[in-house]
């Protein structure tokens, strides 16, 4: 590949990056909206524990193995965007083969685990909880049958993003989770308050029937079709999707394995714990779901295509770039949660049933959760570039390797050491970190990264990160002393007013210590109003 055309990539890559980071807000405002309508209706209590611990189990299938940046989206991109060459074109009867025939071993996969998890939903939520109430667990598993739809369809979902995305479609993929939101705001809000036991299942399972419905028609235009082919032994392309898939699925399987622990651990904390958590994990993926998402769905086509040409040198060039401008924006979003993180919790989830006790629970589990920043951006970003290779062993091996260091933290952390929720997000952050380092460290087998430029651009965004950080908690003290105002428009202001004063320190501190990504951000800046 030619410098011309490693040249071009910049600028529609930071345009589709642009493109999906606006969409990607909007979906994670409605989002946003969405759990604040849950917690002003349910707060932490046992109904809304028992739907987030059946949860779980659906949302392996339609977030983690099929949703933007899951196995199923990573493998269709792997694979099939080196089988196009031209995007212009309908795809070969050899592409739609290889759709059917992947399309069809996915579907009767899922349908057999969506019959075993339907016929035995008790016994499931039992071993997963087995901490918790006789109610908790009869209720859970009431959820979870409502909702077995939902590991087929994520499948499918995952199969669609991915060609979409291949075919410079991001709008489609980062919108669909929308359609889930409005339709479990819809039947909340609906629904009478002596019915709503089992309406967030339902809402759900509604939810992710209509995002199937709406991808349908964009994947039909581009002439896939979905034929009784089954090639599962004799063909190429199948076999290398399933090569990369499988360990693929068994690395997310693994993440969830981590989740169940933490909710083994979390049965025995309080009542809402598990809610607490979820909605921290909420507030932390807003902004952290935006950067990564906006900056690896266009960047990941582009890894598998550069892999294609060997062109080893693009791969470092289009990886530090993205790892470190999300660096750069990820470090102003810790110093945020941790200066007025509880602020933004009071301010989205406290009405309604969701009181201070709840409050308090969501932004402890944030704060230990808001240190993995970091290093997830880069295990997420690393991984990619594994993905790209054809090698979804590696991270898999890695995720698995890190159980039992999840059980030895989650269990000094809080049986011994009594942390209590900040102990399974704290126990998070350390098993994030040490995925991220084994992963860095194992890829040089495969291609020699550029870490000294990256890292050397890291540590000047954490020393001015330091400085604005002491200076944004001395000033959220003086606002607290000095500004009386009701709930809404002090916190509004004191968000607001801390979020200007991280960013006048923070930016022209990296301009200061000759940071590269604050400097091309500011030159950026600088073209545009000057041509305006």
């Amino acid at each position: 590949m030619t410098a011309t055309a490693n040249e071009n990539k910049a600028p529609s890559l930071l345009k589709a990056a642009w493109l999906i980071a606006v969409v990607t807000i909007v979906s994670k405002l409605i989002g946003f909206v969405r759990d604040i309508i849950i917690a002003n209706y349910y707060g932490a209590s046992l109904v809304s524990d028992a739907y987030y611990y059946a949860y779980q189990i659906p949302s392996l299938s339609l977030i983690l193995l099929g949703g933007v940046g899951g196995p199923f989206h990573s493998a269709t991109v792997a694979i099939f965007s080196k089988l196009i060459p031209n995007l212009n074109e309908k795809p070969s009867e050899k592409v739609n083969r290889l759709y059917s025939t992947f399309m069809n071993a996915t579907i009767i996969f899922f349908l057999i685990l969506s019959a075993i998890i339907f016929l035995f939903p008790k016994q499931i939520m039992g071993l997963i909880i087995s901490g918790g109430s006789n109610e908790m667990v009869n209720l859970a598993a009431a959820h979870l049958k409502i909702m077995t739809p939902l590991l087929v369809i994520g499948g499918i979902v995952g199969i669609y993003y991915g060609i979409l995305i291949i075919y410079r479609q991001f709008m489609l993929p980062n919108l669909s989770p929308i359609i889930m939101s409005l339709a479990i705001i819809g039947v909340v809000m609906g629904v009478p308050n002596d019915q709503k036991g089992y309406a967030l299942a339902w809402a759900t399972t509604i939810g992710a029937v209509l995002q199937l419905i709406i991808q349908y028609p964009n994947i039909r235009k581009l002439g896939y079709r979905l034929k009784p082919v089954f090639e599962f032994t004799n063909n190429q392309n199948f076999k290398e999707i399933c090569e990369l898939l499988f360990p693929a699925v068994l690395s997310s399987t693994v993440g969830q394995i981590h989740i169940y622990v933490d909710m083994f651990f979390t049965s025995s904390i309080s009542e809402g714990a598990w809610t607490a958590i979820g909605y921290a994990n909420r507030v932390f993926q807003f902004p952290v779901g935006i950067l990564v998402t906006a900056f690896l769905v266009p960047l990941f086509p582009i890894f598998a295509r550069l892999v294609a040409d060997k062109d080893y040198d693009g791969i470092k060039k289009y990886f530090n770039k993205g790892v470190g401008v999300l660096f750069f924006g990820a470090i102003p979003i810790i110093i945020g949660i941790l200066v007025v993180g509880m602020d933004a919790v009071r301010l989205v989830f406290e009405h309604g049933v969701f009181d201070k006790n709840a409050t308090f629970m969501v932004t402890e589990a944030l704060w230990f959760l808001s240190v993995s920043i970091i290093p997830y951006v880069f295990r997420d970003s690393i991984t990619r570039v594994y993905y790209s290779f054809n090698d979804s062993a590696t991270p898999f091996i890695v995720a698995f390797s890190s159980i039992v260091l999840k059980l030895i933290l989650n269990y000094v952390l809080i049986t011994k050491m009594h942390f209590g929720i900040g102990g399974i997000t704290l126990s998070t952050s350390l098993v994030t970190l040490f995925n991220a380092c084994i992963l860095g460290i194992l890829i040089t087998k495969k291609i020699k990264m550029d870490y000294k430029s990256l890292f050397t651009n890291l540590l000047k965004m954490c020393i001015s990160g330091i400085i604005a950080l002491g200076v944004c908690w001395l000033c959220a003290i003086e606002i607290d002393n000095l500004v009386h105002l009701p709930k809404i428009p002090f916190e509004i202001i004191k968000i607001s007013l801390i979020a200007i004063i991280c960013l006048a320190v923070y930016i022209p501190l990296n301009l200061l210590f000759k940071m590269e990504y604050a400097g091309e951000l500011f030159n950026r800046l600088s073209a545009k109003i000057l041509r305006k």
